[in-house]
């Protein structure tokens, strides 16, 4: 670990651009669904925005910190499965009861932290499984910019020619430029509605903890459980896919102390980042794999401007076409999903259940509450634990 500070000459266009399509893929992805939820538990617009401040200030805090601790790309997300969950849990819990499952969530988080078996947990896993596991999550969110094609060929088709040339001729350029191109076209398209944006910032809303067992079990311990097989199982994985072996206990501590602090002004947690780590893990970021630490804190400082203009943060990236967004992302994580596969199928033995475990991962599945990135561990190493060739017992 190094204390050193950010060094400017670390810092190159590639990175810069891939942090910022990080902070942009990590908003437009999901801040729909912490709306979606604050808006059926009835919560007022003060109190979604704080939401919206209190993670943006959390996730940009610890991204910042850790990368600049371990000079690897650490990057912090909030849970988007666990904000999926709270649409259904969060209406008929007092929102008071609520910020005390959230708390208890991110303390039961801190443990694993702290004990180190989550440490020992990412150990056991063959770096095959994990490989599969990355490429997975990344191909499930990639492959919806051919589905976006279909309703957007004027403005993807330009967009996916230019990538190929720029990978053919200034590939550290290639995606700084589709997403410069994209800009262009959406905005001769009609596409980019600035219209209900304004700036305005944010206030944070205290709300006192308050606790039951009800919250518990119907909060608490699911969002716990879905932080860590859908966030920070897989946030991990690409972190040792990409060649970074740092420590998972401090990471998953710091980020499970964040989450108790930021919780009364409405966090329900923030974890390791998986899909939008890749944008800033992988070679599209920088060639030179210690500097791309300067990838995450470009996007840890996005958030940070994001947490502070959160009063209006939806209407910012509401403002962008879906489809230009998932593009952009989508020939990011090219070279990420390519990698992931590539080791996932070097050992012969282990193919098979590698290829189940990116199947399973990849296909969105939904069981017992829990995604499909947990499950794609667990089919895995069931396979590879049935499959695995006996050792030959030796001649006498």
């Amino acid at each position: 670990m190094s204390n050193a500070p950010l060094k400017l000459t670390d810092l190159s266009v590639s990175a810069l651009v891939a942090g910022l399509i990080a902070m942009l893929t990590g908003y437009t992805s999901s801040l729909v669904l912490m709306i979606q939820a604050g808006q059926a538990a009835h919560l007022s617009d003060a109190q979604v925005a704080s939401w919206i401040w209190a993670l943006s200030i959390g996730m940009g805090v610890t991204t910042i910190g850790l990368s600049l601790l371990t000079r690897a790309p650490i990057v912090i997300a909030w849970s988007t499965p666990g904000a999926a969950l709270l649409i259904a849990s969060l209406p008929g819990v007092p929102y008071p009861e609520a910020i005390g499952a959230f708390v208890m969530a991110a303390a039961l988080m801190t443990a694993a932290g702290l004990t180190g078996w989550f440490d020992k947990l990412m150990r056991a896993l063959p770096a095959s499984i994990a490989s599969a596991l990355l490429a997975g999550i990344l191909f499930r969110i990639s492959i919806d910019v051919f589905v976006q094609a279909q309703q957007q060929t004027l403005l993807l088709l330009p967009m996916f020619a230019l990538y190929l040339v720029g990978k053919r001729w200034w590939p550290r350029y290639a995606v700084p430029g589709v997403l410069l191109v994209g800009v262009v076209l959406a905005g001769a398209l009609g596409q980019l509605h600035f219209e209900s944006f304004h700036f305005a910032l944010a206030a944070p809303v205290w709300t006192t903890p308050a606790f039951s067992l009800q919250a518990l079990v119907s909060i608490a311990v699911p969002l716990f459980i879905v932080a860590l097989a859908s966030q920070n199982i897989p946030g991990l994985a690409v972190l040792r896919a990409d060649g970074y072996h740092v420590a998972a206990s401090p990471l998953i501590t710091v980020t499970g102390i964040a989450s108790v602090l930021l919780a009364p002004f409405g966090s329900h947690g923030i974890n390791l980042a998986a899909i939008t780590a890749a944008i800033c893990t992988g070679a599209q970021s920088d060639p030179d794999r210690n500097r791309r630490y300067t990838a995450a804190v470009v996007c840890g400082l996005g958030y940070l401007v994001a947490g502070v203009l959160a009063a209006s943060i939806a209407a910012l990236f509401a403002a962008f076409p879906k489809a230009l967004v998932v593009a952009v992302a989508a020939f990011a994580l090219l070279g990420s999903i390519a990698g992931g596969l590539t080791t996932a199928m070097q050992t012969p033995a282990e193919r098979e259940s590698a290829l189940l475990t990116f199947m399973i991962t990849a296909s969105g599945m939904t069981l017992a509450g829990v995604g499909s990135a947990f499950w794609g561990v667990v089919g895995g190493m069931l396979a590879l634990l049935v499959l695995r060739p006996r050792t030959a017992p030796k001649a006498g």
